[in-house]
């Protein structure tokens, strides 16, 4: 039995989000009990709504990034709208916004203003490349800051960079937007205050790069881009299998080598031939390494293949295509599926990642049409029946 509510419950978001990193930190938000109330353009909402189709008719980007939150559909550019945000604003414990540059201070709904106006509030604005600077007023999409970044620089092969295949800047820029709620509620708490919170992308993703920047700027040289390899242990790649899968295994020390060697490569004068006994050896000679490992594993399938390796004790994943990780065994096992509910009715979405066994499970609800809250959400503001009416036949809400 539960003894302790979700640890933001009480706690109340206004969000004016579009896209990924802001959505994507406000869900989290939504997940551990917080009220989030998303503020969305009445003439399509989210342009992430719009990006595909593919979730039985919803967007995939919208389905993953917004559960969990009321929509309510305002038209900004209109004063009697920027007044209702407003109002909302008034009442919260959170503000979220990831306008372009300079937006949210023409709209009155930059950080700094509004924790002036509501000294108990905090203001989170999310950019591309921070406030100032010369690239302050860039469009930053993901793959522009991925590129910025220099992330791209060491993804890839040896013949082609690529950019990851997640949106990894927002993603930073998102969870470490969350970071910064969650820290700044903890202070508030001893203080009594709120403040503004600033994250930008390329920040979020120059902290990701920190391996490979400090490798750089102290001496080493950039790593070079290989694949599934890795740059400096061997043999660390994905093998094909005999049933056309790919079996990735990794060997961190010599000893592992040593334990491959004999158990699973049926050869175990490797382990202490100097052309493989030491890693560094075995890197200089990747080819022939490669070669050895990716002979013996041919002939198994890659089921075979994991099962000798894990009795070997040496590390190894099946190469999972996404409709693979759907149906991964050990998600299954742990019960991390649930379903919420949509406009297209009830999709299947994973737990977050974050959870508290001595309370209840995080709070998945229904993700929202467009402008499905607006008139709950103005009546709770005191805007009458016939304003509301009236708002909606100029197009002010929706």
């Amino acid at each position: 039995m539960s003894t302790q509510p979700l640890p933001l419950e009480g706690v109340t978001v206004v969000a004016v989000e579009q896209a990924v990193a802001a959505p994507f930190a406000t869900r989290q938000l939504a997940d551990l009990g917080a009220r989030v109330v998303k503020i969305e353009r009445p003439d399509g909402g989210d342009f992430a709504r719009g990006y595909d189709t593919a979730a039985r008719g919803l967007a995939s980007h919208f389905v993953w990034c917004n559960r969990g939150k009321e929509s309510v559909a305002v038209d900004l550019k209109d004063g009697r709208g920027r007044e209702l945000v407003h109002r909302l604003v008034a009442g919260a414990d959170v503000f979220v916004q990831n306008l372009a540059q300079g937006a949210a201070a023409r709209l009155g709904l930059d950080a700094a203003g509004l924790c002036a106006a509501h000294p108990r509030l905090i203001a989170v604005d999310i950019s591309g490349y921070g406030p100032g600077g010369p690239y302050a007023h860039r469009r930053a999409y993901d793959m522009l800051v991925q590129c910025e970044a220099g992330l791209v620089s060491v993804t890839g092969t040896e013949e082609r960079p690529v950019k990851s295949g997640i949106p990894a800047a927002d993603i930073a820029a998102g969870m470490y937007a969350y970071a910064g709620v969650l820290a700044a509620l903890v202070r508030r708490g001893t203080t009594g205050r709120g403040g503004p919170v600033e994250v930008s992308l390329l920040d979020a993703l120059a902290e990701w790069m920190g391996h490979p920047l400090h490798h750089v700027m102290h001496g080493g040289t950039a790593p070079a881009r290989t694949g599934l390899a890795h740059a400096v242990i061997a043999p660390y790649d994905a093998y094909p299998t005999a049933d056309g899968g790919m079996v990735l295994l990794s060997v961190q020390n010599d000893r592992e080598w040593r334990r491959l060697a004999e158990q699973v490569l049926g050869r175990p004068e490797l382990a202490d031939d100097p052309a493989f006994a030491t890693n560094t050896a075995r890197v200089a000679g990747r080819a022939a390494t490669d070669a050895v490992v990716a002979a013996a594993l041919a002939p198994l399938t890659a089921a075979e293949a994991l099962v000798r390796l894990d009795a070997a004790g040496v590390a190894c994943a099946r190469l999972n295509t996404v409709a693979d990780l759907a149906e991964h065994p050990q998600l299954g096992a742990r019960d991390r599926w649930r379903s919420v509910d949509s406009p297209v009715g009830p999709l299947r979405s994973l737990l977050p990642p974050v959870t508290f066994p001595d309370g209840p499970e995080p709070r998945m609800d229904r993700i929202p049409a467009l402008g499905q809250d607006t008139d709950a959400i103005l009546e709770e503001l005191g805007v009458p029946a016939h304003e509301r009416v009236s708002l909606r036949e100029a197009g002010v809400i929706a």
